[in-house]
């Protein structure tokens, strides 16, 4: 069982900057992709970016050029960088983990980034 905890999330204003980060435990030596998903109310949880163990990256259209993904070395801890954040960023932000053996691993419990105009 691999457990994931995010941590970062708060209230910025329109253009400000936020970092998440999510912190994996248990059975990491499954996880090979590591990524985001953010859900804002009343809508469906979409992708915003994702890492592979080769350091590849994937970026959702509406977040490329603002946002970065990257992981620490130990592969265990999966970073958001968000700038020039916009009000339609306003959502939870959830890390998620996939093996490629396995799939999906897990969710995390969600942290909430609010931009304010």
């Amino acid at each position: 069982q691999v457990q994931l905890v995010e941590s970062g999330g708060g209230l910025v204003q329109a253009g400000g900057s936020l970092r998440l980060s999510c912190a994996a435990s248990g059975s990491v030596f499954r996880i090979n992709v590591m990524g985001w998903y953010r859900q804002a109310p009343g809508k469906v949880r979409d992708l915003v970016a994702t890492i592979t163990d080769d350091g590849n990256t994937h970026y959702a259209e509406s977040v490329e050029g603002r946002f970065t993904i990257s992981r620490d070395f130990a592969k265990t801890t999966v970073y958001l960088q968000m700038n020039s954040l916009k009000p339609e960023d306003t959502a939870v932000y959830y890390c998620t983990a996939r093996s490629d053996l396995y799939g999906f691993l897990n969710w995390g419990q969600g942290t909430q980034v609010t931009v304010s105009s």
